[in-house]
């Protein structure tokens, strides 16, 4: 159910493209998420947002907190509310090594993308990762740059 994967496949609904660049990612892993029927019609749309959101562990079980899915606007009364706890759906041993991580290391748990797989069912590419002070923000950035750098002087070399 909760596989580690390397790069998710199917229709991208959300990314958090904030999250490489204030935290460092030590693992990625794949949950499923339980939502009720308006959250996923709404996530059909494409319109969510996982940036400040991120991931508890909770009395074994962990929360996607304060990811927003819009409610379904042809729903009516039967809407559901948009900033919701969703349960995430994983194997109990990888819940437990994740809260271990988190509780020993001072690790966090980011969502990083939010996608539809191959069978159409919802999944959520979670993050194992550290925060990054404001030094090594510069010092990624730093490196980032000389690579692009490098790769244009190298290209235009020949």
């Amino acid at each position: 159910m909760a596989k580690k994967k390397a790069e998710p496949t199917g229709k991208t609904i959300a990314e958090n493209r904030k999250a490489r660049h204030n935290f460092s990612i030590e693992d990625t892993f794949e949950a499923g998420l339980m939502l009720v029927g308006t959250e996923v019609k709404a996530l059909r749309n494409g319109k969510a947002n996982i940036a400040e959101s991120y991931a508890s562990n909770e009395d074994g079980e962990l929360w996607l907190i304060n990811a927003h899915i819009p409610e379904y606007v042809q729903a009516n009364r039967f809407n559901h509310e948009p900033r919701r706890r969703r349960k995430l759906l994983m194997s109990r041993r990888e819940i437990d090594r994740l809260g271990m991580a988190v509780a020993r290391d001072g690790m966090t748990l980011v969502p990083l993308k939010l996608y539809f797989n191959e069978r159409g069912m919802a999944k959520l590419q979670l993050a194992l990762a550290k925060g990054k002070k404001i030094h090594d923000k510069r010092q990624s950035e730093k490196k980032r740059d000389w690579n692009r750098e490098k790769s244009r002087l190298l290209r235009d070399r020949g």
